[in-house]
């Protein structure tokens, strides 16, 4: 890990969505700057550090990763480019960070994890559900002893479909909305359960109800069986309208936590005319409509971005690191594999 600094300087990999996000959650941490970001494509490159106000754009990655004046590199590429990036990354022993799912299969999760470890530097999963304050606030509760004996967590993450053409295809992403948004519940299970209370089987459902231009499905069941016995319960969608909605229930043998992110937002608007942005994937911004203010802040970008400046700041091992986002894809792929048979399937993971 780097030598504690005044001021972190932060490589951008990647010039989409979830990039734009990052930024929006780093423009509120302290001691820290973006000093690069990276591209396939100069015009995105170029058009990324202006929207943002970054000093050097580039589509030489290999330039940047052998750079020495950067303490920590943002993955925020698309799913198929996490493996070489991250295993060039650890090559150089760089700190990186990289967004969810970690990898399009285990096999190739396991080997960011492997490379990582043996690199020495830091290396963060960018989980955003976990850091969500009401659902930091949940788990407190439930640390607590608030509900009791966890029995039963149920999670939604759902929206109208995903915003790059590459997410439609099964073989660039490693899947379809289980895939995506799966992720997202599994960790927020995982966080409610305890990391130590594995999860051991899982049984899936999935199908293609609307999207025909993907190969892959855009509604999905996801059924985990913890080693305590207790149940997650996840529900997927690529379908849903009316914007992103993202809610979790905490059931224990001594009461109940529910978080609401999206539409437990406290604003309610009805305009005739366009009120502008509303809230990530919303179809439409006038009529009635539940505007959610600091998504970057509701969702968990800005607490995790500064968690990760302050563990490179500080030399500590992130809370969320690329272990976590293998066990994640070891719980997808028995839930693909579960889908296919019909059946519990055992979750495998290597030692």
């Amino acid at each position: 890990m780097t030598t504690p600094k005044t001021t972190l300087r932060i490589a951008m990999l990647g010039s989409g969505f979830v990039a734009g996000f990052y930024m929006q959650g780093l423009a509120n941490v302290g001691s820290q700057e973006v000093v690069a970001n990276y591209s396939r494509k100069k015009h995105r490159a170029k058009k990324f550090a202006q929207e943002w106000s970054i000093p050097e754009p580039t589509i030489e990655l290999n330039k940047l990763i052998e750079r020495d004046d950067i303490d920590l590199y943002v993955i925020a590429v698309p799913n198929e480019e996490h493996l070489p990036v991250s295993l060039a990354l650890s090559r150089a022993k760089r700190n990186q960070v990289c967004t969810k799912p970690l990898a399009r299969t285990p096999r190739e999760a396991y080997a960011m994890l492997r490379a990582a470890r043996r690199s020495a530097a830091l290396h963060g999963y960018a989980e955003t559900e976990v850091f969500s304050p009401c659902v930091v606030k949940a788990r407190q509760i439930v640390a607590e002893g608030g509900v009791g004996k966890v029995l039963w967590v149920r999670s939604r993450e759902s929206h109208g479909g995903p915003h790059s053409p590459h997410f439609w295809d099964s073989e660039r992403t490693g899947g379809g909305a289980m895939h995506d948004l799966g992720c997202h519940c599994i960790s927020a299970a995982r966080l409610f359960f305890g990391k130590d209370n594995t999860i051991v089987e899982a049984m899936a459902w999935g199908g293609r109800l609307v999207h025909n231009k993907t190969n892959c499905e855009d509604n999905a069941l996801l059924l985990l069986k913890f080693a305590s016995g207790g149940i997650g319960h996840c529900e997927l969608s690529w379908t849903t309208k009316g914007g992103l909605d993202l809610r979790n229930e905490i059931h224990g043998s001594e009461g109940s936590i529910f978080t609401d992110v999206t539409k437990g937002t406290p604003i309610s608007a009805f305009t005739t005319r366009s009120a502008g942005y509303v809230v990530e994937k919303a179809e439409i911004d006038f009529g009635w409509t539940r505007p959610l203010p600091e998504e970057a802040f509701a969702y968990g970008y800005q607490a995790e971005m500064r968690h990760f400046v302050e563990c490179v700041r500080d030399g500590t091992s992130p809370r969320e690191t690329y272990e976590d986002g293998y066990v994640v894809n070891c719980v997808l792929a028995a839930g693909y594999q579960s889908m296919r048979s019909g059946r519990w399937v055992r979750v495998r993971y290597r030692a």
